[in-house]
């Protein structure tokens, strides 16, 4: 009796382990992919040793958060773009349940508007060669949001300073990328505010990547929480220097690690408020803010990073010592928001328009550059229309005194001239033609071996209209006073060319 028992036992056992292996769990579900860059070793600029260490730790970090780590150290532009296929081969391979993580660590260029990762061999002697000899990062956000995806993730500690001296009028930093614009699923974290430069550190480390390999370890953190206090980690460990951006498009969670409690470990500097999920006004900043400790008020301000949090923070404590800082911060991000959207519509009033407010700017050079150039190509259009041919309107004159006007059957088409009716003259014209000051004998009608045929004039201006010459109608008709008679509208050719100049 005992051993059908057991044996019921082993196999109930069996099932169990069976169907637990055979349900998908989030992790065995979600594939996970990350590519990390480390540009060192520059060949024309002193090197980075910060960026190989960012790089070695990230990938350290990122293969025990479950992923598999692809590491690609010290490329050359060619290495770079052949890295980047690969990897989006990859990321197709994987299926559309896959997270895609590129972590980047190296110099960075902002030209013309355009963002750069700048590869170990680049050597400019001017702007014009950084669209050469560097890859886009634009080229890497659109190579990977045109593959499925569950969430594609981009961390660039690429935002320190120019080394290259042929590139002085560069702006500083990077341009902002919204990824709300591109493909959704999208999140993207700059090392600093837009067109600031983020620092090395003196430790092994730069301080944002320091900030991420501690942060980032906290399980049951969502992604958007994480890089929060990414941000105020690295604004605290450099004075408010230097305070990471990030944009979102995410359509689903993320978490670089879990465990089966689900609670999140508190955020440090939030008191009894939660940090910011939204955009609020200043207003809403203004009473939240109200009567907090300006450290606690800081940090929540930093944690949200927009320009109203900012703005209610100088207005309500302008006596305190990170006032001056987060000022700076402000102006600055108001400036590259205004220069995001000149570049963005990209005509002549969106460049006037930002230069009437930050003429002596970093970035005013190249404002007056991108105007110059949409002015030449707003040229360009009327001088091209122009060479198209206008439509020639015949005159519906009547071809002689006698005749009075007839009113077209149809509308005339503003875009085709009319059809004139001709009379054909078979009789060849004598080589001289005498012109007669009597007016010629009326037709009662014409004969009935006449034929009437309809011709379209040929396209462009009748040939008096190029030439000035004179000539002789074979119609000739009479004003009323004798004097300055219209040529006849019958000749050789398509138009009657009589003594009137075009």
């Amino acid at each position: 009796m005992r051993r059908p028992v057991l044996c019921n036992l082993v196999l109930a056992s069996g099932l169990l382990v069976l169907t637990q292996l055979m349900m998908p769990t989030q992790a065995a579900a979600e594939a996970r992919l990350a590519l990390v860059i480390g540009q060192s070793a520059y060949r024309t600029v002193p090197e980075l040793p910060n960026a190989a260490n960012d790089a070695k730790g990230m990938a350290e970090l990122l293969g025990n958060a479950g992923f598999n780590v692809t590491a690609a150290p010290n490329l050359a532009q060619d290495e770079m773009r052949q890295a980047i296929s690969d990897f989006a081969e990859k990321v197709s391979a994987s299926g559309a349940d896959t997270i895609a993580l590129v972590f980047y660590a190296g110099h960075g260029l902002q030209i013309d508007g355009e963002n750069y990762l700048v590869p170990v061999d680049l050597d400019p002697k001017r702007e014009a060669d950084i669209p050469l000899q560097g890859v886009r990062l634009n080229d890497l956000l659109n190579t990977l949001g045109a593959l499925p995806t569950r969430a594609r993730i981009f961390m660039l500690d690429a935002c320190r300073n120019n080394p290259f001296p042929a590139l002085s009028g560069a702006g500083h930093g990077l341009a902002i990328v919204d990824t709300k614009a591109g493909a959704q699923g999208t999140f993207i974290s700059y090392s600093t505010s837009p067109g600031a430069e983020a620092e090395d550190g003196s430790g092994a480390d730069s301080p944002y990547t320091t900030a991420a390999l501690t942060v980032a370890k906290q399980p049951n953190i969502p992604i958007e929480e994480v890089f929060k206090r990414i941000r105020i980690a690295v604004a605290q460990s450099t004075d408010g220097r230097q305070i990471p951006w990030e944009s979102s498009s995410l359509t689903t969670d993320f978490k670089f690690f879990g465990d089966s409690s689900g609670q999140q470990p508190p955020a440090p500097g939030t008191g009894s408020m939660a940090l910011a999920s939204a955009t609020r006004s200043v207003e809403d900043w203004r009473r939240d803010l109200q009567g907090k400790d300006p450290k606690v008020a800081y940090e929540l301000v930093i944690a949200d990073d927009t320009v109203p949090a900012y703005q209610a923070y100088v207005e309500l404590y302008a006596q305190d010592v990170r006032t001056p800082r987060l000022r700076t911060v402000l102006e600055r991000r108001r400036q590259m928001l205004a220069w995001d959207r000149a570049v963005a519509i990209n005509t002549r009033a969106s460049f006037e328009a930002y230069l009437v407010n930050w003429d002596n700017s970093d970035l005013a050079a190249t404002a007056r550059k991108l105007l110059l150039r949409v002015q030449n190509r707003n040229y360009v259009l009327p001088v091209a229309a122009a060479a198209i041919p206008a439509p020639v309107a015949v005159a519906l004159a009547p071809t002689c005194p006698c005749t009075a006007p007839t009113t077209p059957a149809t509308p005339i088409n503003p875009i085709v001239a009319p059809v004139i009716k001709k009379r054909v003259d078979d009789t060849p014209p004598p080589t001289k033609r005498k012109v007669v000051d009597t007016p010629p004998k009326r037709r009662a009608s014409p004969p009935p071996d006449d034929v009437v045929v309809e011709r379209a004039p040929p396209p462009g201006p009748p040939p008096g209209a190029v030439m000035q010459g004179i000539g002789i109608g074979i119609g000739l008709g009479m004003g009323m006073g004798g004097g300055g008679g219209r040529g006849g509208e019958m000749g050789h050719g398509d138009y009657g060319r009589g003594g009137t100049r075009y």
